[in-house]
């Protein structure tokens, strides 16, 4: 589900060298992208830099990512695709945060409009986006994160949402693996001492950036409610939407255990608290976390 570009957008081929800083460009909060995840569209690119990436379920049961980038900038990230309304309601723990996307569906753009960010797609800042010539459309949208901010925010704009980093809660488990399944699609995440990160496959196939295996050190398994929004795809699919306000469980993997942890989110204001069970709060391991947005 993506809108119709009107325009060509940037170029074809390899990214041009970054131009950060750039006098137009306006200081921001966490980058968030949007980043398309099914066949045709791995591997990706820019994800490795990413500090945390969600993944949530969209349309025929499939994934998608959204990567958020606040202590480093990679030259590009992408395929870039279509935001959901998800996406909106996560964003709000976020102070100005920036969402790069491609489009949306016509009865979503309202929505987007009036939430507390800066959206970015291809027809706001064309010298931001180029299409690669070797993948087709629209698996080949790509964006130049240093043409659209000015640089990143900081791990402050983590921590405040909740990403906290620090030692493991006592205890825990031994966790080997963990495969989480979608109606379409499935992560499995393989405890690596070597790496000190869990190898990340999705759908069967290793999940690489730049020739090299994503590991993250810190895996959330958030349970949450998942139901129809009330958007449509053009094959009226419905749109399912991940609600992330509220509370509910989730598991904690990092350094090859898993702990049984509890999420809390007041309102959409709010960042998200992750406690034990006994309520003191969770940290995660220093490296790049994933939060798999599973139903419950």
């Amino acid at each position: 589900m993506i809108a119709a570009l009107a325009l060509a957008v940037g170029c074809t081929g390899n990214p041009s060298p970054d131009r950060s800083g750039d006098a137009d460009q306006a200081p921001s909060g966490v980058l968030a992208v949007k980043v398309d995840n099914v066949t045709p569209a791995r591997p990706q690119t820019g994800l490795a830099q990413a500090d945390v990436v969600y993944a949530e379920q969209v349309e025929a049961g499939l994934s998608r990512l959204m990567a958020l980038y606040a202590t480093r900038l990679p030259p590009a990230v992408g395929p870039v695709r279509s935001a959901r309304e998800t996406d909106l309601r996560l964003l709000r723990q976020f102070d100005e945060p920036v969402l790069a996307y491609s489009g949306s569906q016509s009865r979503l753009r309202p929505l987007i409009e009036a939430a507390p960010l800066r959206a970015e797609s291809p027809g706001n800042r064309p010298e931001a986006w180029y299409r690669s010539d070797d993948r087709p459309a629209p698996h080949n949208l790509y964006l130049r994160p240093g043409r659209l901010v000015d640089g990143p925010a900081g791990r402050e704009a983590l921590t405040a949402a909740g990403f906290r980093e620090g030692p493991a809660p006592s205890g825990g488990e031994p966790e080997p693996e963990r495969t989480v399944r979608f109606p379409s699609a499935r992560f499995t995440f393989t405890w690596s001492a070597e790496r000190g990160g869990w190898l990340l496959e999705t759908d069967g196939r290793p999940t690489t950036d730049g020739g090299r295996q994503l590991a993250p050190p810190t895996v959330l398994v958030q349970y949450v409610t998942v139901r129809e929004s009330g958007f449509e795809d053009r094959g009226g699919n419905r749109t399912p939407f991940s609600e992330t306000v509220g509370t509910g469980t989730a598991d904690l993997l990092r350094d090859g255990k898993v702990w049984p942890v509890r999420w809390q989110r007041a309102t959409a204001a709010d960042g998200t608290r992750f406690t034990t069970e006994g309520g003191a709060p969770v940290n995660l391991a220093d490296g790049q976390v994933w939060v798999v947005l599973a139903a419950r």
